[in-house]
């Protein structure tokens, strides 16, 4: 998609912008009127330490975060919200007072994992869960599911944009959402106006990226 086709949201509590470009849209869940690239805000180290700071300060100071599960490509802001979080003094449970950053994977069935090494720093521990993007929350569920199974302790929900206030009674904090994009919508395949009125497909999409149609 041309650079030019984009639309840049700011947001009250970031000095970054986010890129959104209006159309026809297929995720994996849903049709959406909107595509949200968080490419730079997830890759750009500057992008992404300003997340992770904006993000950082939408929480309490008896918050305890032990372990940050980075979903959809957020590694960097994860690091980097691990460590404002340690530096602002957020309590940890770790002995060594200090955050993990760790990425689940997914098995032959499409469900996520994670691997031996890894789960002694999800079970027992209190879990931040890292979203790029929340539409319809069945990702953010499914990332919540896989953490209670290892035993895991849910600290909170954080993403870049979410067009939901909370997923199965949990807060998800953002530094996007509705107030930035009002009209932002997404529908059941089903139910979608755009294909009621034979509007064309303008690329698939999902939290790393497009392919245009």
């Amino acid at each position: 998609m041309k650079e030019e086709n984009f639309i840049k949201v700011l947001a009250s509590g970031a000095n970054v912008p986010l890129k959104v470009r209006p159309g026809h849209f297929a995720t994996n869940h849903s049709h959406i009127n909107y595509y949200i690239d968080t490419t730079t805000l997830k890759t750009r180290t500057s992008d992404s330490q300003e997340i992770a700071r904006a993000l950082a300060g939408m929480y309490l100071y008896d918050t305890v975060v032990d372990t940050i599960v980075c979903m959809e490509g957020t590694e960097v802001i994860g690091a980097y919200l691990a460590e404002e979080l340690t530096k602002s003094g957020f309590l940890t449970a770790n002995a060594h007072k200090t955050i993990y950053v760790v990425t689940p994977e997914f098995n032959n069935n499409s469900q996520l994992i994670f691997r031996q090494n890894l789960v002694p720093e999800i079970a027992g521990k209190h879990i931040l869960i890292l979203m790029a993007m929340v539409t319809t929350g069945l990702s953010v569920n499914k990332a919540l599911e896989c953490v209670q199974y290892y035993q895991g302790i849910i600290s909170g929900v954080s993403s870049i944009f979410s067009n939901i206030a909370e997923c199965n009674g949990i807060p998800i904090r953002s530094v996007f959402g509705q107030t930035e994009i009002p009209d932002y919508a997404q529908y059941d395949y089903r139910q979608c106006p755009y294909c009621a009125a034979g509007v064309k497909l303008t690329a698939m999409v999902n939290a790393f990226g497009y392919e245009e149609l």
